[in-house]
């Protein structure tokens, strides 16, 4: 058993912070001395670990509270999870390190580079290779012909705008390499239509529940059921990074509630917006 000041400073966690913790329940203490004193074993230890990694990406306590607590989650399931987190933490301090080297050598400008001009060529070429004849008919109509299209999509993907989305696009699917191959592979072009009208069932059901605790049963299924078909949609084996974005611009942007209101009712937005918070809380 180790008290409080043991835990501190083998940790860097200050002993009023270990107190708070144990004041809301984040970590309770395993037991106590005769004398009152707060005692903690390897188990207390690994959970605060667990809550340390947590805090790295400054998730709210009482966030990571429900996550601990969860009992579907196990031990090995908590730290995959966080592996995920910190790798790609990992991939973006050492983008911005790159980035710094490059300044201290003397080049100022800010590389915002995710896909190189070789790679968004070869993700063209595997969009073109999977289109329709009907898909590319829309794109000559609109650009002239297919190489205009392709000198449009490199350029406009080549900007530092785009380039940031892709970050976020690198993000949701855990490495770039998966990001990249999603965007050759799209997929059965009869298929992802399918998929978009299902998503579109399950809004407007969801939009029928708009009043319903988020919590209940009827709305975490109706999210359950847009997470399997987002992962088959966007061929991402884990969506809830895209979800969780999802989730913040349906509570926040007045433009996309204004728009998505407009078809669904008033409010509908923000209710699905909180309802997918809600259900990628414990995940």
């Amino acid at each position: 058993m180790r008290t409080v000041k043991e835990i501190s400073d083998l940790t860097g966690i200050s002993v009023r912070t270990l107190h708070y913790y144990d004041e809301i329940g984040l970590l309770k203490p395993t037991a106590k001395s005769d004398a009152g004193y707060r005692l903690y074993d390897d188990k207390a230890l690994e959970t605060l670990q667990q809550i340390l990694f947590f805090r790295e990406f400054d998730i709210p306590l009482k966030e990571i509270k429900a996550v601990i607590e969860n009992p579907v989650l196990e031990r090995n399931q908590i730290l995959q999870m966080q592996k995920k987190m910190l790798t790609a933490k990992k991939e973006r301090l050492e983008r911005l390190i790159v980035s710094i080297d490059r300044i201290l050598k003397g080049d100022n400008n800010m590389n915002f580079e995710v896909f190189s001009k070789t790679e968004l060529e070869d993700m063209y070429n595997s969009m073109a290779a999977n289109m329709s004849d009907e898909q590319k008919a829309v794109f000559i109509e609109h650009y002239g012909s297919m190489d205009e299209w392709k000198k449009s999509f490199l350029e406009n993907a080549s900007s530092e705008a785009v380039q940031k989305n892709f970050q976020k696009v690198v993000e949701w699917y855990g490495s770039k390499e998966k990001a990249l191959e999603a965007s050759k592979n799209p997929g059965n072009s009869e298929l992802v239509p399918a998929y978009q009208k299902r998503l579109g069932i399950i809004v407007q059901k969801l939009a029928e529940k708009k009043g319903y605790d988020v919590t209940s049963f009827e709305v975490k299924e109706l999210i359950g059921e847009y997470d399997f078909v987002s992962k088959q949609l966007y061929q991402m084996e884990d969506v809830s990074a895209l979800m969780r974005e999802l989730a913040e611009a349906y509570q926040n942007n007045k433009e996309i509630q204004k728009v998505q209101d407009s078809v669904y009712g008033e409010g509908v937005t923000e209710f699905i917006g909180r309802a997918i918070a809600a259900f990628y809380t414990d995940r």
